[in-house]
């Protein structure tokens, strides 16, 4: 494959992403009203995806744009202690999924990120936000996939895997963009 190429490709999945506008604007309004009265977000995904899922947390508690409150988000693949605790006593398909259990609670926001939509530690972590009544996102690569099946909501993109995540960084910073616009004016302080 030749740069130019994979720019093409990668133009292709932009173009995906930004029929997926709504959607963003959608979950930083709810995100916004959600962390801004006590809840949490959690985060997860494998290899690249958890990069970006560590990514979106760091900017949900420290800032992104502008200087402001910070926000309660936890990127469960960081927690490298209990992965690997996880995995060893339980197995790998759990080490999100013990992980939602014990830090969603009913109204919180699991946010999943794949490029495949099937790798089953993030379909156990699916099932385990359902279970307590915490709403899961999913970021994806094209549908079908189980994971988008398991979701409450999708925002899955078109192309190959590389540029599915090259777009989940966009992804990240326009949901930050959409939450930090919502924020009640008392939590947001101009930088």
């Amino acid at each position: 494959m030749s740069v130019e190429s994979h720019l093409a490709g990668l133009t292709n999945t932009l173009d995906g992403l930004r029929a997926q506008s709504q959607r963003i604007h959608r979950w930083g309004t709810s995100l916004a009203r959600l962390l801004a009265d006590g809840g949490r977000l959690l985060a997860a995904g494998n290899g690249g995806s958890a990069a970006e899922a560590q990514h979106l947390t760091a900017e949900l508690v420290g800032r992104y744009r502008h200087d402001r409150a910070p926000f309660s988000a936890l990127a469960l693949c960081a927690e490298t202690s209990s992965v690997t605790a996880i995995a060893n006593d339980y197995g790998y398909d759990q080490v999100f999924a013990r992980q939602v259990t014990a830090h969603a609670r009913s109204g919180d926001v699991v946010v999943l990120l794949s490029t495949s939509g099937s790798s089953p530690n993030l379909l156990e972590a699916a099932h385990a936000g359902r279970l307590v009544g915490a709403t899961v996102w999913a970021l994806t690569g094209p549908l079908p996939n189980p994971l988008a099946s398991l979701a409450d909501d999708t925002l899955a993109l078109p192309g190959d895997a590389c540029h599915v995540q090259e777009a989940q960084l966009v992804v990240v910073h326009a949901l930050c963009e959409a939450f930090e616009a919502a924020l009640p004016s008392s939590l947001r302080r101009a930088s």
